[in-house]
């Protein structure tokens, strides 16, 4: 364990390093800040108000958004996975989801509803074809054996999803759950700096890249990454602990 942290933390250093050293070389704070600038940024942040109502707003959003997202993306594989015709119907939808670039429906969204619940239809378009896909997935990939035999022995629904389905849905499942929480931060920001939405760490970003100040738009974006991280783990804790997953 302690040689693996030790590992994660000297790979770490070394693109410390390598940004220190491309600061150094660019020697313009606007063009390219380091390091410890972009720390400095971060703690003149952290004590005002306005940076964690951003958090606060940002957040609502972005995990309201891919929960939703998730939740239907799951329940709608399941009915598809029953009902043949449904995946039929479903399938130009998710494939179009999957497709069309953010920025795209960014505008669209903009255009039609505004921007205050800009990032939460984002991610939740983000996710929704995620946790669908890998749900749909994982339900096809069931033992077939094991489904004719819980048949013949009238095993009921609840058995057989216990005994049967969660095996062959966890991996897939808990793959797909990292990558949304990690792609709805992703498209939750660019699209709160596209609409420009007001009290978030995307309309954050937008102010500091008017004013020029690059320190403060790593900071934010540090800020970010930390917020994903935090994120994806705490949705892969939660569903260990229901699933029975192998945790990192």
């Amino acid at each position: 364990m302690w040689a693996e942290t030790a590992k994660k933390l000297g790979a770490a250093a070394f693109w410390l390093l390598i940004w220190q050293a491309l600061a150094l070389a660019v020697h313009n704070s606007i063009a390219l800040a380091g390091p410890w600038e972009t720390v400095l940024a971060l703690f003149s942040l952290l004590p005002t108000g306005d940076f964690w109502l951003a958090v606060g707003g940002s957040a609502l959003r972005i995990i309201g958004g891919f929960l939703l997202g998730s939740a239907l993306g799951v329940l709608l594989a399941a009915l598809a996975y029953r009902f043949r015709p449904l995946r039929t119907l479903l399938a130009p939808l998710m494939g179009a989801l999957k497709a069309v670039p953010v920025a795209s429906f960014v505008i669209l969204a903009l255009i039609s509803l505004g921007s205050s619940m800009l990032a939460l239809l984002v991610t939740f378009t983000v996710s929704l074809p995620i946790l669908y896909l890998a749900t749909l997935e994982g339900l096809g990939a069931a033992d077939g054996k094991l489904l004719e035999m819980a048949a013949m022995f009238r095993m009921g629904l609840g058995s057989r999803i216990r005994g049967i389905y969660l095996p062959a849905l966890v991996p897939g499942l808990r793959s797909a759950l990292a990558l949304a929480s990690g792609m709805a931060w992703k498209s939750g920001i660019a699209a709160e700096v596209i609409g420009q939405t007001a009290g978030t760490l995307g309309n954050e970003l937008y102010r500091a890249k008017i004013y020029l100040e690059t320190d403060k738009v790593l900071a934010v974006t540090l800020t970010a990454v930390a917020l994903a991280w935090l994120t994806g783990k705490l949705v892969l804790l939660i569903f260990d602990l229901w699933g029975g997953g192998d945790r990192d």
